[in-house]
């Protein structure tokens, strides 16, 4: 191979490499800490996901990969994942939540009480800045319309708009 394909290949890795966005996932605990101690704290979104699902982790792969999605969702949210059927407990405003055995496997009660009792998954999940629920959002998105969710609630839309018409359903 010529030398100079080599060095324009390299360079143009190195380049993409870093220009990439990567998000920043934290734990459950972190993102607590954070909304407790930072000084300006940010929104919270959970991407509550299964190890067995496959809708979750192509989510992972062209969602939260996506360079748009992960530099808005960095800039404006403290992103935990959060796995629907883990076995640690979780505490969180003074109650303990726990796996629960059911079926084949089981849920973790957290994650049950985020997404309403809905056991879907893929489901993401928008906190306000003091972890109260904004909106649990079912299944499987593409970068897009799930820059516009996580706009519509990062960006207050939702204080000013319902979603019927920011996404444009009621003209």
């Amino acid at each position: 191979m010529n030398p100079k394909y080599i060095l324009v290949l390299v360079f143009g890795l190195l380049f993409f490499q870093g220009n990439a966005q990567e998000v920043n996932w934290l734990t459950w605990e972190e993102a607590v800490e954070h909304t407790a101690t930072d000084k300006n704290p940010k929104k919270v979104f959970i991407d509550v996901y299964t190890d067995w699902c496959g809708w979750c982790k192509k989510m992972d792969k062209d969602t939260f990969q996506n360079p748009e999605v992960a530099a808005y969702m960095s800039e404006n949210y403290y992103m935990v994942k959060l796995d629907g059927e883990g076995p640690d407990p979780i505490e969180f405003k003074g109650k303990t939540y726990k796996f629960v055995p059911s079926g084949r496997k089981g849920y973790h009660e957290l994650a049950a009480a985020l997404m309403q009792g809905r056991l879907s998954y893929p489901t993401t999940i928008f906190l306000d800045e003091e972890m109260n629920m904004l909106s649990p959002v079912p299944g499987y998105q593409k970068p897009e319309p799930f820059l516009n969710i996580a706009r519509y609630f990062g960006d207050n839309i939702y204080k000013e708009k319902d979603w019927k018409t920011y996404s444009g359903q009621v003209k």
